[in-house]
């Protein structure tokens, strides 16, 4: 199994509830496909470098795993058809 980092941005504009609702139903996600979550990090509201969907801040979520690859493509794509998500960024430790 791998180790992954995924980051996403959260809109800014969901109830203070609704962040850990995201971010555990991500986590779910990869349990459930296989995967071992190791950490989750709610960062919190931070501004944006520019503007993203018009957005200019948003909430930040890191999410430390081991999958198979194949899990983190399930990962990947349910990121892009999320509605609460407005970027991404998955990468592959290095051991």
């Amino acid at each position: 199994m791998t180790k992954y980092e995924a980051m996403f941005i959260v809109k800014p504009d969901l109830e203070e509830d609704a962040y850990e609702a995201v971010s555990t139903k991500f986590k779910e996600l990869i349990e459930t496909t296989g995967g071992e979550v190791t950490n989750v990090n709610l960062m919190g509201r931070r501004k944006l470098a520019y503007e993203v969907k018009k957005f200019r801040e948003g909430f930040y979520v890191l999410l430390n795993y081991t999958a198979k690859p194949a899990v983190t493509a399930e990962l990947e794509r349910n990121f892009k058809i999320s509605d609460e998500i407005i970027r991404y960024l998955i990468v592959k430790e290095e051991d």
